[in-house]
């Protein structure tokens, strides 16, 4: 019998939006297993076309690109049938004949424990038994292994989400009784309110697309928060902070109907609830362009991160500090370089673990196809992101 430890298998995410690919990284990691990132299809593709050591794709459905999940998972399940597939959506609900044989697939927001354990039904469990165990890791980052077969029960903050998808669906089916309701009192003519009708569809479906995939951002903030937070408090603290960024960011958009945001706008409304009264403690220097909502929410959510964690250990943790962000475009390069420098504050050090902030500034550079550079120079941190300008043109 060979003692050589057996290799931990590798599983695909594809999902385009920031916070809920971090989470999924989470449950793969959490069932024992490595996480491999995509922000869309195209990018799978080429991922898959130059290893051949993935075993599970788990892809999201809408996405942006040339493909979307399903028409991925297809030609996933056609080229490569031996991986595994997993197909989730906070919109659609594939029937079994639209997907691929033997795949699975599951609603969001995603229910932790029942995904861990159909991640190890699907490719296996002994890779628990050599993922190094965290030292002395808190209650709730404790992996429970659950029955791989038989469906778990759904927790109490899966229980909440459940009921307002619930209340949504009535809500939604009344707004749409009360809407024919209002168009035959107007007397519109039939051909007019067939029309309207599918206006009003096309609107209530894309309502129901954003609702359903806010109830799984939160979710997924409140499952990053409390993931490594010290204490209860600490999570919640720190939940509250990203639920109140996630808020402002929404305002912005709602202002400007969910189309193109200044990047400057979207840039000070993140740092405006760490400005000081009676003192300007955030600088900006750059040109104002357009940027896409999918980068007005990663940007706001990631600059959240900087300004909690320079309040709590950099600039901003004295009163002579400050922080400069500057970004400027290459004309030649076509790219976007954007630079956070803090000023002013005591000595930096690198953080004694990459906690969930770390990995959400890193993830920015992933989700705009750039790159992130973090220093930790004694003078103060810094945090650059260099992404090509073409990838927010594109989103646009």
């Amino acid at each position: 019998m060979s003692d050589k430890p057996t290799e931990v298998p590798n599983v695909l995410i594809v999902e385009d939006e920031m916070m809920l690919r971090m989470r999924a990284v989470d449950i793969v990691e959490d069932a024992g297993f490595h996480s491999v990132e995509a922000v869309n299809a195209d990018e799978a593709m080429a991922i898959l076309e130059s290893r051949s050591d993935i075993s599970l794709l788990f892809t999201d459905i809408q996405m942006p690109g040339t493909m979307d999940g399903l028409k991925l998972a297809h030609t996933v399940h056609n080229r490569w049938p031996d991986i595994k597939i997993i197909l989730v959506s906070g919109q659609v609900r594939p029937s079994v004949a639209e997907r691929p044989a033997d795949s699975r697939f599951f609603g969001k927001p995603l229910a932790d424990q029942q995904m861990i354990a159909e991640l190890q039904a699907m490719v296996g469990r002994g890779a628990l038994e050599i993922v190094p165990k965290p030292v002395d890791p808190p209650a709730s980052r404790a992996i429970r292994v659950a029955a791989p077969i038989e469906p778990l029960p759904l927790s109490a903050q899966e229980a909440v989400l459940s009921a307002e998808n619930d209340s949504l669906r009535v809500l939604l089916e009344q707004a749409g009784i009360d809407a024919k309701m209002l168009l035959a009192q107007a007397g519109i003519d039939a051909k007019e309110r067939e029309a309207a009708d599918k206006l009003q569809k096309l609107i209530l479906g894309e309502l129901h697309h954003r609702i359903k995939n806010t109830l799984a951002t939160v979710s997924a903030i409140a499952s990053q928060s409390f993931r490594a937070a010290p204490s209860t408090e600490h999570g919640q603290q720190a939940m509250e902070g990203r639920l109140a960024a996630l808020g402002r960011a929404h305002d912005l958009l709602m202002q400007i109907s969910w189309s193109n945001a200044s990047l400057t706008h979207t840039l000070s409304g993140a740092t405006e609830p760490f400005e000081s009264q009676g003192a300007r403690r955030f600088h900006f220097n750059g040109p104002d362009i357009r940027i896409p909502s999918g980068a007005v929410i990663a940007l706001a959510m990631t600059v959240n991160e900087l300004c909690t964690n320079t309040t709590k250990f950099g600039a901003l943790s004295i009163p002579t500090g400050r922080v400069e962000i500057a970004w400027a475009i290459d004309e030649q390069k076509q790219r976007l370089r954007l630079t956070w420098t803090e000023k002013g504050g005591p000595p930096v050090k690198p953080a004694e673990r990459r906690s969930f902030g770390t990995r959400m500034m890193e993830s920015l550079g992933q989700q705009l196809n750039g790159q992130v550079q973090l220093s930790y120079a004694p003078s103060g941190f810094v945090y650059a992101l260099d992404v090509p300008l073409g990838s927010l043109i594109a989103a646009a």
